[in-house]
């Protein structure tokens, strides 16, 4: 039998967190194993915030509803719907939506995102 050229996926990892972000990995490593890449649907709150952080990957930011703020080293950035951004490996970055509504955005990792690559700061 011939293997399938494409994986469509129905069930994505919901990753556990405690701020109430919402993250579903479509792919990468806590769904397929892949190092390569990594793409989640993600649902921030109003409120939430990360601390900073200077990851070892490429990451790619798709705004589907709301807004985001960045602050890229020391620039303060806001990204509305229809809006992407790639952010370059090891740059620090913090992320956040202080606004008052939820910002849903897609996130795309290169290589794929891990917690030991994430390289966050201790607040």
């Amino acid at each position: 039998m011939e293997e399938k050229k494409y994986i469509i996926q129905n069930n994505p990892f919901v990753v556990p967190t405690t701020d109430g972000k919402v993250i579903q990995e479509h792919f990468g490593m806590a769904t397929d194993g892949n190092p390569q890449i990594s793409m989640a649907h993600m649902k921030a709150p109003s409120g939430w915030s990360e601390p900073f952080q200077t990851p070892e990957f490429d990451e790619f930011t798709f705004i589907i509803k709301g807004k985001k703020q960045f602050i890229i080293e020391n620039e303060t950035l806001i990204l509305k719907a229809g809006q992407s951004i790639k952010i370059k490996k090891n740059t620090r970055v913090q992320y956040s939506n202080p606004f008052s509504e939820v910002c849903e955005y897609i996130a795309i990792c290169t290589p794929a995102f891990s917690i030991d690559l994430v390289n966050r700061e201790t607040k």
